[in-house]
Parts: structure tokens; C-alpha cells; sequence
């Protein structure tokens, strides 16, 4: 090695990382070979992590808060306030009028097909009357098109808010205050839109547009799914031809099905034949002619419009509800709602009701929004979409519309078209409000029951999600529970219920894997500075009397506790037991006592300690002196560091609680002096793979 004139010693005053090796040196004679892998060869000084602050310098960063609030507020200006506020003004200077326009054209009228059917669908589901279906593909839409971030979303009416939102409704309707009339379905449904925009607007201005996170995939699956038998359940009577008594929201699953087979001799039998041909004409469609047609046309065949149609036809000129007691729609107005005030008197009673369905509308459209911005390159705006969807719920709400969302099935389908931004939307809106204006009264012979096959057929990618399970499990035991947990809170006891069930199992999984981190005792790979696993890999070093402990993950007040106990099990070490033992008079040391003198505490995993672990810490120092065992700490981040160095734990240099390494090959060399094996003047690393 070449030493420096002053200083060579300790490295300090000029250290150097890599470093020619002298002609002196002995260095292994390595014959080069084809198969052999890169030589590595490092020669530099030993450093505890106070000399190599003190030769480099360290210094931790200053904010300077001044300079960043005068540098964000420079950036602020009039466009780019209007481009937050209003994305549209992104995207819509490079729009190509020509290109563009054509695609989005197609897909706004596919769109249009498919709100129809599932407008009125949904809004059954909802407990309100059909015709808010369509209102909900035009009010809400319009104010999306101006404050959304995604593109291709198809934003209306979703089955598991519809079903969420006709929960609350039919327990509040008939409800009033003293002195005033009993409210409506649509009075309740308004009032939950809404509580649930205010809700979304206050999480926007707390900056809360990442909480949708804390929905996990595992859970989304699980209640989704779960949502989709209470969907399915709930279509079984106009299935069926039945008329069920309301069964609360608790246990519903079941006493549902309780009070159909009480009621199974009444069952209609027009409305099954009805109901069977719709969804065998369904699964027809999209099993076998569907992939058939997508390979000859981007735009599918409107089957539900087709079958909404020719069912409203039939009944009308085969008098179903006169001759065989068919249930129909019913009477649906034209024209625009005039706009009302929502029923702030109820909005109190609603607030528990209304939160979880204001998180799964958002969440389910963030989902979607990522998916497609994934796909076509373009940004999203957590918290612009809870801007989005609160004005939008808000606005609604003055126009008789329930809570809005994405739908999946649209928005795919809006997608595969070629939809290209939210003018298809836009396009959408404008047929819609034909048919809100002119042709809503022409669906009001339509069977209920070929509503409910529609319904149960578009259900079947969400039922299909049951299949996930299997890669769930194999992923992790754990969110294979949490699937399961939450399905079955959804299915056996209400949705509400379900989610929070699954939204605290998620919460405890992060606890849980946190409190339980990978740990593992490490060895020496030979003539290197790498050190692995000894659990999971052969022919590794293993010093004598030093044993080297990984911890990853974070210490703190919850975590302290694990961490100690899990140090002493990987050593076999009880330290209350073997502190007391030590103080008999009698005690002897033993060769499996001796075992360990120094441990290293691989720390280069470490994101986090906060002052609880270090006092913990400390004691666990002193108790590990008692059994003349040094702790010594490896690979310290500097976040890390910097709380140790405040806390006390290290600093002190001719008395430290512990001393602190830059590598795990450092602390070994000074663990390796401490018990007589080796010198720590200065270590040579060599990556050859065979023994030097």
C-alpha cells in the first residue's frame, strides 16, 4: 500500500478508497480463466463512522424554508393554477381534432349504449327511481370533464356504491322530522351525494388523496367481490318474480335467502323464462360472438341496449303486465330535474353511512384512472380527483343524482374503443340528454326481470375475482386471510362492516410485518467483504467468538421490545436467567458461554429509531457488558446515526455506548482484534472467488 508522509497510519489526514497495491504486497497469484468472474481488489484504512465524518466532512443538510417557499411561490402563476384547477387545459392545446375527434366520437356513443341499460339498472339497486340512472351520466359527468385528471374514465352510475347507497336509503326513507313529511328514497339518496362531496372536498384540502393506498389490492378484491353477491342477491326476486319484505342491513345475505325459499311457491314463472332467455342471450354475446367481433371491429355489439330494447317491445305489445303480472319500470319524466336542495336535516344521521361509500367511489376510480395513465403515459392527481368528485358529487346533488363513481366495465369499454380523453364523455352527455329529454317514457314497459339479468351477467368479472384468492395465498398467507376475512364480513354480516373490517386487517398486516422484520445471523463469504444469510447459503465464515446480527426494518417504542427479545433467541441467550447466574459465586464460565464475545449489529437496514428504542437500546448494552459481550453497530444511516449521536448512544469517544463502523467488514475486523484473531491496522478485500 502507499502510505502518505504524515498520517499514514490512521488514513485520515488523505484517505483513499481504492488504492494501488505495492510490488511488495502479497497478493494472490489468480491465473485469469475463461468461466472466472471479475477480480476486485480494495485496499483502505478501518473506520469507525465518527473518522470518516470527521475526514469527509459530514454535515447534515439545512433546510433552508425561506428559499423553498420563495422558489415554490415563483412557480406559481395564473396558468399554472388554471392547468391544476383545470386539467383539461393540459391536454386539450395538443388534442388532434382531425384524429382525435373521430375516436372519441365512436366511444362516446358506445358509452352512451351501455349508461342506458346500467343507468337504470343501477339506479334500482339504489332503491331510488330509474331515471336517476341517467341523470347521473350527465350532471356529475359534465363537472368530471372539467376537473378530472384521467382521461378515460367513464364516470356515473357503479353496482357496489348503488348497493351501498340503497342501503342507507331504504333505512331512512319513510324517517322524518317532527312536523314534516316522510322522506323520500330520493330525498335520502341526495342527501348521502351530498354528505359524501363534502367529505371527499375536506379530504382534498388535507391533502388525503393518498389514504386511498391503505386500500390494498387483497382488500379491494375481497370486498368487490363480496359487493358483487350482495349485487346478485339482491336481483334474485325481480329474478324470481318475487316481492321480498325489507330484512335490515345486518346478516341481509342470509335472511334474504331465507325469505325466497319461505316464498318459492310464488314464484313467477313468465319472469323466469323471461330472465333466463336475457342472460342466456347475454353469456352468448359476450362468451362467443364478442371475441369474434372484436377481431373484425373495435366497437362491440350493444347487447344490453339490444336486449333493453327488444324487452321493452315485447312488453309493451305482449301486455306482460297485464296478461302474467310482469313487474316493469314504471313511469320515468323527461326533461332536466329542476334543481332542489338536499335535505340537510338528515345529513347528521348519514355521516357514518355515507364515509365508506365516498372511499370506495374514490378508490375505485383512482384505481381505474392509474390503470389507463399507466397505459397511455400521463399523470394523476390524487388529490385533484378528490377535487373532482366532491364538486361533482356536490353539484349532482342539487339534481336528484346518489354518489357517483367509475365503472369498470364502461370505462374499459370506453377505453377499447379508442376513446382518447373525456370528450367521449362530453359526447356521451349530449346523447343522453336526448333521450332525458324525448325517449326516457319509451322504457317504461320494460320487465324488471331482463334488468336483473343484465345486471347479474355484467357482474361476472367481479364474481370471477374469487380466482384471485389462489395467487393471493401463494403470494402471502397473510393477505390471502385478509381476503378471505373481509369476503366473508361482506357477504355474512353488511358491506360497511366488511370494509372496515378489511381496512383495519390491512392496518395490522403493516403493523404486523413490521413488527416482525427479516433477521438473520450472518457469515463471511471467503475472502470477501460480503456477508449473507448462514441460513440460506453453504461454506460461509463464521468467526469465533463474534456473531454478526441482521435487523431490517425500523426501532421504535412498538418495535423495541421485539427487537431485544429476538437478539437474545437468535444468540440462546436468556439474560435475566444468565445475569443472575453470573452473580452466584459459584459460576463458572463455559465453552458455549464463551461463544461470543463481540456482536455486530448489521444496522444497513435500518430506516428508522426513534428515542424509546435507543434507551432500550442502551440498556441492552449494559446488560450484554454484564456477560462481557461488545455490541458494536455496522452500516448506520446517517437519519439513523443522527438520532444516536442525539440520544447519547454513541458520540462519547473514549467511552462510548457502542462503537460505530461503516461496513459490517469493519466491525469484524475490530471484533476480530478484540478477541485476539487478527490486526486492525488496515483490511484487504479481495471479490476472488476461490480461497487467497
Amino acid at each position: 500500500m502507499k502510505h502518505d508522509s504524515v498520517g499514514a497510519e490512521s488514513g485520515i489526514v488523505n484517505p483513499t478508497f481504492y488504492q494501488e497495491l505495492s510490488e511488495e504486497q502479497s497478493v494472490p497469484d489468480v491465473t485469469p480463466r475463461g468461466d472466472a468472474l471479475p477480480q476486485v481488489t480494495v485496499s483502505r484504512p478501518l473506520y469507525q463512522q465518527h473518522q470518516l465524518n470527521d475526514a469527509y466532512q459530514y454535515r447534515k443538510p439545512k433546510r433552508a424554508l425561506q428559499r423553498e417557499l420563495k422558489t415554490r411561490m415563483r412557480k406559481v402563476d395564473a396558468k399554472s393554477c388554471c392547468s391544476t384547477v383545470f386539467p383539461l387545459i393540459t391536454w386539450l392545446p395538443e388534442y388532434s381534432w382531425g384524429k382525435d375527434l373521430v375516436r372519441d366520437l365512436i366511444s362516446g356513443c358506445t358509452v352512451a349504449v351501455m349508461h342506458i341499460p346500467q343507468g337504470i339498472g343501477y339506479a334500482l339497486l339504489a332503491n331510488v327511481p330509474p331515471i336517476v340512472g341517467i341523470y347521473m351520466a350527465f350532471f356529475p359527468v359534465l363537472v368530471y370533464f372539467l376537473f378530472g385528471t384521467s382521461r378515460h374514465n367513464s364516470m356515473g352510475t357503479f353496482a357496489v356504491v348503488s348497493i351501498m347507497v340503497g342501503k342507507t336509503v331504504l333505512a331512512y326513507t319513510g324517517t322524518s322530522e317532527p312536523g314534516e313529511p316522510p322522506r323520500t328514497a330520493l330525498e335520502v339518496a341526495t342527501a348521502v351525494c351530498f354528505v359524501v362531496g363534502i367529505m371527499q372536498l375536506i379530504m382534498c384540502v388535507c391533502r388525503l388523496g393518498v389514504i386511498s393506498f391503505l386500500l390494498s389490492d387483497t382488500l379491494v378484491s375481497g370486498f368487490t367481490t363480496g359487493a358483487a353477491i350482495h349485487v346478485v342477491t339482491s336481483q334474485i326476486k325481480d329474478l324470481l318474480g318475487l316481492t321480498l319484505p325489507s330484512v335490515g342491513s345486518m346478516f341481509e345475505i342470509v335472511k334474504t335467502y331465507i325469505e325466497i325459499f319461505k316464498q318459492i311457491v310464488n314464484v313467477n314463472w313468465a319472469a323466469i323464462i323471461i330472465s333466463t332467455i336475457t342472460i342466456v342471450v347475454l353469456v352468448f354475446n359476450n362468451e362467443i360472438l364478442k371475441p369474434r367481433v372484436a377481431k373484425r371491429s373495435v366497437i362491440p355489439i350493444p347487447i344490453e341496449l339490444i336486449a333493453v330494447i327488444a324487452g321493452t317491445l315485447l312488453s309493451r305489445y305482449l301486455y306482460l303486465q297485464d296478461k302474467y303480472s310482469i313487474k316493469t319500470i314504471g313511469t320515468i319524466p323527461t326533461g332536466l330535474p329542476a334543481p332542489t336542495l338536499p335535505d340537510f336535516s338528515l345529513m347528521p344521521s348519514i355521516l357514518i353511512d355515507s364515509f365508506p361509500v365516498a372511499m370506495v367511489g374514490y378508490t375505485v376510480s383512482v384505481s381505474m384512472a392509474l390503470i389507463f395513465a399507466k397505459k397511455e403515459n400521463y399523470e394523476i392527481g390524487f388529490n385533484q380527483e378528490l377535487f373532482a368528485m366532491g364538486t361533482g358529487n356536490v353539484f349532482a346533488s342539487f339534481f336528484s343524482c346518489f354518489p357517483f363513481a367509475a365503472s369498470l366495465s364502461r370505462s374499459s369499454i370506453q377505453y377499447s374503443v379508442g376513446g382518447r380523453t373525456q370528450i367521449a364523455s362530453v359526447i356521451s352527455c349530449g346523447l343522453l340528454a336526448i333521450v332525458l329529454l324525448w325517449v326516457g317514457p319509451f322504457f317504461e314497459p320494460l320487465p324488471r326481470c331482463v334488468l336483473a339479468g343484465i345486471i347479474v351477467v355484467s357482474l361476472k368479472g367481479l364474481l370471477m375475482q374469487v380466482t384471485q384468492l389462489k395467487n393471493f395465498w401463494r403470494q402471502s398467507w397473510i393477505d390471502g386471510m385478509v381476503w378471505i376475512l373481509t369476503f366473508l364480513s361482506v357477504v355474512l354480516l353488511a358491506i360497511d362492516i366488511g370494509l372496515l373490517v378489511g381496512i383495519v386487517l390491512s392496518i395490522c398486516c403493516i403493523f404486523f410485518r413490521a413488527l416482525k422484520p427479516y433477521t438473520c445471523l450472518l457469515g463471511n463469504v471467503p475472502n470477501t467483504d460480503i456477508y449473507l444469510d448462514v441460513n440460506r447459503y453453504d461454506g460461509l465464515i463464521q468467526h469465533a467468538g463474534i456473531k454478526i446480527f441482521h435487523y431490517c426494518g425500523a426501532l421504535n417504542f412498538a418495535s423495541r421490545a421485539a427487537f431485544k427479545t429476538t437478539v437474545c433467541e437468535t444468540l440462546g441467550i436468556n439474560l435475566t436467567e444468565e445475569i443472575k447466574r453470573r452473580k452466584d459465586p459459584d459460576w463458572k464460565p463455559s465453552m458455549e458461554q464463551s461463544s461470543c464475545r463481540v456482536l455486530v449489529l448489521d444496522f444497513t437496514s435500518l430506516s428508522s429509531i426513534d428515542p424509546s428504542a435507543v434507551g432500550t437500546f442502551k440498556a441492552m448494552v449494559r446488560e450484554f457488558e454484564e456477560l462481557d459481550i461488545q455490541i458494536v453497530l455496522a452500516g448506520c444511516q446517517p437519519p439513523v446515526f443522527e438520532v444516536m449521536l442525539k440520544c447519547g448512544l454513541v458520540g462519547d469517544i473514549e467511552k462510548p455506548y457502542c462503537r460505530v463502523f461503516t461496513s459490517v467488514h469493519d466491525a469484524v475486523q475490530f471484533g476480530k482484534e478484540c478477541v485476539g484473531m487478527g490486526s486492525i491496522s488496515g483490511s484487504v478485500v479481495s471479490g476472488a472467488t476461490g480461497i487467497v
